[in-house]
């Protein structure tokens, strides 16, 4: 596991490479360590490099690991998988940031856990821009009516868009879809300034993060160039 540590100073200097390329500050860039079939020993490891941001999948695996690291300090975790409604009480437990907030019916579940349990839970709309049938979001055509829906919840601070485009093995491919949904929260906060908080734009994966970033991406989401090669978990 010693390569996590180098893998993260690389990843650090290729997003520095990438923003400098098209004039932006790396510093407004986050790196999200998909954490999903890793063990806590490898997210350990990541910590001992710097790194604060982590992201999971699934809630049940979400449940072995982030309460044996509770007593870490700093630590932000990310809800970036595929979330039903009958689990939102559970992730608003588990998580600071949910990222695949599909339907207003999902953020009013957030919302009325979010209030049960004292706290302000950090939520992105995941935005369905490649219409694969294996892939869930958010139909674009629908955005602005969540967001002004979101925008009335009590417990939740929207702060920005996220997607998940189809996969490619060229990342230039991936180009218009990052695109796309730049241009969606452009368009959103030039009708209603501020809508989308912090205006994040979560994209972009291991293979294609320098051209998300070349897009705008605020938030990146790496796991494989971070951990390496997904194998059966190890708790």
């Amino acid at each position: 596991m010693n390569g996590i540590s180098q893998n993260i100073r690389r990843i650090h200097e290729e997003i520095a490479s990438a923003a400098s390329a098209c004039g932006r500050n790396a510093g407004d860039i986050a790196l999200v360590a998909v954490s999903k079939n890793f063990s806590r020993d490898h997210i350990l490891e990541a910590i001992s490099a710097g790194q604060y941001h982590f992201g999971e999948n699934r809630i049940q695996e979400a449940e072995f690991k982030i309460p044996s690291l509770r007593s870490v300090p700093n630590l932000t975790w990310h809800m970036i998988g595929h979330l039903q409604s009958n689990k939102a009480h559970r992730a608003a437990e588990l998580f600071d940031v949910i990222h695949s907030v599909d339907s207003i019916k999902l953020a009013g579940k957030l919302s009325q856990a979010a209030l049960v349990l004292g706290k302000t839970l950090t939520v992105l709309i995941q935005v369905d821009l490649g219409h694969e049938a294996t892939k869930f979001g958010a139909e674009q055509n629908l955005v602005a009516d969540m967001v002004a829906a979101i925008s009335n919840l009590q417990g939740l601070r929207l702060s920005g868009l996220m997607t998940l485009p189809p996969f490619f093995e060229d990342p230039e491919l991936a180009r218009p879809y990052f695109r796309a949904l730049r241009e969606l929260l452009q368009s959103l906060e030039q009708k209603h300034p501020g809508c989308l908080g912090r205006g994040e734009l979560s994209m972009g994966m291991s293979l294609d993060f320098p051209v998300a970033i070349e897009e705008g991406a605020t938030i990146v989401r790496l796991g494989t160039a971070i951990f390496g090669e997904r194998t059966h978990i190890n708790m």
